[in-house]
């Protein structure tokens, strides 16, 4: 009998399902703290909408590194999505600081940035799907 032939990919070349939902993860939440950016300054409940959110947002990125770090060393994954979330880690943590000081010239350019760098970053994740070498 001859039947399909299924190949597995090359150790190494797909992300794991890990780090695909931590990315996922961390650009929603992104996305929420943009949105609740808005209310933030229209309303009482938007401040604490936004307080929350950035909980989670923190911890989606330090959850992000974790997984990382999970997929490269005992998963024999690459190691440049440490790289990434580390950075994006970083850069959340700056803007906690920068909200936390109220320097809203500095906090919501730094956020613009955070999405469109999580964002694309969730883009390279789900295109680097298995079977996909990258």
């Amino acid at each position: 009998m001859s039947g399909p032939i299924m190949t597995a990919a090359p150790r190494g070349t797909a992300l794991p399902r890990t780090v695909r939902a931590a990315v996922a993860l961390q650009t929603l939440a992104l996305f929420f703290q943009a949105g609740t950016a808005g209310a933030l300054l229209t309303s009482p409940t938007g401040a604490l909408l936004h307080d929350v959110g950035s909980r989670v947002m923190y911890a989606a990125s330090m959850l992000y590194v974790l997984a990382a770090i999970v997929a490269w060393r005992p998963g024999g994954g690459s190691p440049r999505p440490i790289l990434y979330a580390s950075g994006l880690l970083v850069l959340a943590s700056a803007q906690v600081a920068l909200g936390v000081a109220h320097r809203p010239e500095f906090h919501v350019p730094l956020g613009v940035v955070m999405v469109v760098l999580s964002t694309l970053d969730l883009v390279r994740v789900l295109a680097t799907g298995p079977g996909r070498a990258r």
